[in-house]
């Protein structure tokens, strides 16, 4: 049973995010202060540091927090023998939902995350490694079963999925791809990739 500190812990920490997202939308990620941040949240500046030293690290919990959502949907809609396919889906449209809930944010984060401006710290490869500990089990299973050639690597396997939703989520903030056909298209592209991943037939 979670404490009440426990609770207020959590709350504040929510607070906190929330604001950020509020505030990296309407101002920028560079142009927003600890200090606006925690006026935006209605605590202490203080009280942010004890959470996230740099804004960076909001970013990073930002991140946490998508990979949380990310599994909580794979194990509430998927077994380990479901498809490939349909566990990909699941997998790319919970971060989907999840980046473009706020669209400004979103942008802002995705940038942070594929292009950022300094190279990854020790803290950003692990949470990186927890993402392809989610990833592998699924690719190795898909070899097992004759879905994914077995040649092929896993981290190379990984980029090519990966390639797929960054190209849906780009297309979704050009207008090209309305919310209502994300699910479609991702499920299409997703189809031919592993037909051109699979074991020739002999």
């Amino acid at each position: 049973m979670t404490s009440v500190r426990e609770q207020n812990k959590i709350k504040k920490r929510k607070c906190i995010l929330e604001a950020a997202i509020r505030l990296f939308s309407d101002k920028g990620y560079e142009q927003t202060s600890i200090e606006e941040l925690a006026r935006e949240a209605g605590i202490g500046k203080g009280t942010v540091y004890s959470y996230f030293e740099t804004k960076k690290d909001i970013v990073r919990a930002f991140c946490e927090n998508q990979l949380e959502y990310t599994r909580t949907e794979l194990t509430a809609n998927t077994k380990p023998e479901t498809s490939l396919k349909e566990q990909l889906l699941v997998i790319f449209m919970a971060e989907f939902r999840h980046v473009t809930a706020n669209k400004e944010f979103g942008r802002l984060f995705m940038q942070e995350k594929v292009f950022p401006k300094e190279h990854y710290s020790a803290d950003d490869q692990e949470m990186q490694n927890r993402y392809f500990e989610m990833l592998y089990p699924i690719y190795q299973r898909a070899q097992e079963r004759g879905e994914l050639n077995s040649d092929l690597e896993l981290l190379h396997i990984s980029g090519h999925f990966y390639s797929i939703y960054l190209l849906i989520l780009s297309c979704w903030y050009n207008g090209m791809i309305p919310t209502e056909d994300i699910a479609m298209s991702m499920e299409a592209i997703i189809s031919q990739t592993i037909k051109g991943l699979r074991p020739a037939k002999t």
